[in-house]
C-alpha cells in the first residue's frame, strides 16, 4: 500500500524499527489519557508506564514488526509519531494488537486512515481485537463490520482460603505448541503460531494435556495475572484459571472476559475478586471464542 497524504501534514506509512521509541511514547500518552477518562471513582489515579513497561512494549511491537511488517503502520506529523495501528495476520485470522492516536490529534481522520491501512492488510480475513469504549473509535469499528461484545474484568487480591486443590497440570514445553495451535484453530479459527514461542520466552506456561481435556494458560508473573487462556472444555478452563490465581502474590487482574465466558466470572467471584465492565471484544466473521480469555497484544 502506498503512503496516504491528506489535506494536513500527517502521513500514514509503514512502521520501521527506528520508529519504535516514538511509537511507544505515543502509546503511553494515548492510553494514559484514555485511562484517566475512564477511571472509576474508587480506582487510583493512572500513572505513566515505568521504564520496564516501556521496554516490554517496544520488545513486543518489535517482535510483531519482525513477523508481519505489512500490518504495522504509523501516522507521522513533521517527524513525530502521532498515531499507530499494529495488526497481524496469523493463518486465516487477522488481529489488531494495538491502535491509537494522540489526544491532541484525534477527530482529524487520522484514526480512520490508520484503521483503513490495517484492515487492508487483513485482506478479508475474519478478525478480532480488544477495544476501548472511546465513542469515535467504537463507531469506526462498527462501521468496519465488527460486532462489539462487552467485556468484563475481575480485579483484587485472591482470598487464599478459597483456592481448591489442583491436579492434572504441568509446566508447558515447546513440544506442546503444536497441539496448542490446533486448539487455537478450534476456538478462534487460527493458531497463534510464532506468538506462542515469543510468549514462552517471558511468561510461565501451564498446560493440561489429558486426552479430551487439553488446555493452556500463560501466567505473567511480572504483572501478577493470567495473560492468555484456552481450553477444550469449561472444567479444564476453570482449573487453569485457578492455577493462575494461585500463582499471584498481590493484586491481580483477569480481563477480556466476554459473556460467553461466564465460567471465568464464577471463578473470579469465588476467589473474592471484584467484577467490573471493560471495553469490548471486537469480532468480524467469527464467533466468541470459548472457553477462552484473550491476550491484549496477541488475542
Amino acid at each position: 500500500m502506498s503512503d496516504h497524504v491528506g489535506m494536513d501534514s500527517v502521513r500514514i506509512r509503514p512502521l520501521t524499527p527506528d520508529d519504535l521509541p516514538g511509537a511507544e511514547r505515543a502509546s503511553a500518552v494515548t492510553f494514559l489519557e484514555a485511562d484517566r477518562l475512564s477511571r472509576r471513582w474508587d480506582e487510583p489515579e493512572p500513572e505513566p508506564p515505568d521504564a520496564a513497561a516501556s521496554r516490554r512494549w517496544i520488545d513486543t511491537i518489535g517482535y510483531l514488526l519482525s513477523v508481519d511488517p505489512g500490518g504495522c503502520w504509523v501516522a507521522e506529523d513533521s517527524g513525530t509519531i502521532v498515531g499507530f495501528a499494529i495488526s497481524q495476520n496469523r493463518g486465516r485470522v487477522w488481529y489488531l494488537a494495538t491502535y491509537g492516536v494522540l489526544p491532541g490529534q484525534q477527530g482529524k481522520g487520522i484514526g480512520r486512515r490508520l484503521m483503513d491501512a490495517a484492515l487492508a492488510h487483513a485482506d478479508g480475513r475474519p478478525g478480532l481485537f480488544s477495544a476501548t469504549t472511546h465513542p469515535a473509535a467504537t463507531r469506526r469499528y462498527r462501521l468496519a463490520g465488527f460486532t462489539l461484545h462487552p467485556q468484563m474484568r475481575m480485579v483484587g487480591r485472591v482470598d487464599r482460603s478459597t483456592l481448591p486443590a489442583i491436579s492434572g497440570l504441568r509446566q508447558g514445553r515447546p513440544e506442546d505448541l503444536e497441539w496448542m495451535d490446533q486448539l487455537d484453530v478450534r476456538l478462534r479459527g487460527a493458531g497463534h503460531g510464532p506468538d506462542h514461542l515469543h510468549m514462552l520466552e517471558g511468561l510461565r506456561l501451564v498446560v493440561s494435556d489429558a486426552s479430551g481435556r487439553r488446555g493452556y494458560v500463560y501466567i505473567d508473573h511480572d504483572r501478577d495475572r493470567p495473560a492468555l487462556l484456552a481450553a477444550a472444555d469449561i472444567a479444564t478452563a476453570e482449573t487453569l484459571l485457578w492455577e493462575a490465581l494461585a500463582s499471584t502474590r498481590d493484586q491481580t487482574l483477569v480481563n477480556c472476559i466476554t459473556t460467553a465466558n461466564h465460567w471465568a466470572v464464577d471463578v473470579g467471584l469465588a476467589a473474592r475478586l471484584d467484577l467490573a465492565q471493560e471495553g469490548y471484544l471486537a469480532l468480524r466473521g467469527m464467533a466468541e471464542p470459548t472457553p477462552y480469555l484473550a491476550s491484549g497484544h496477541y488475542l
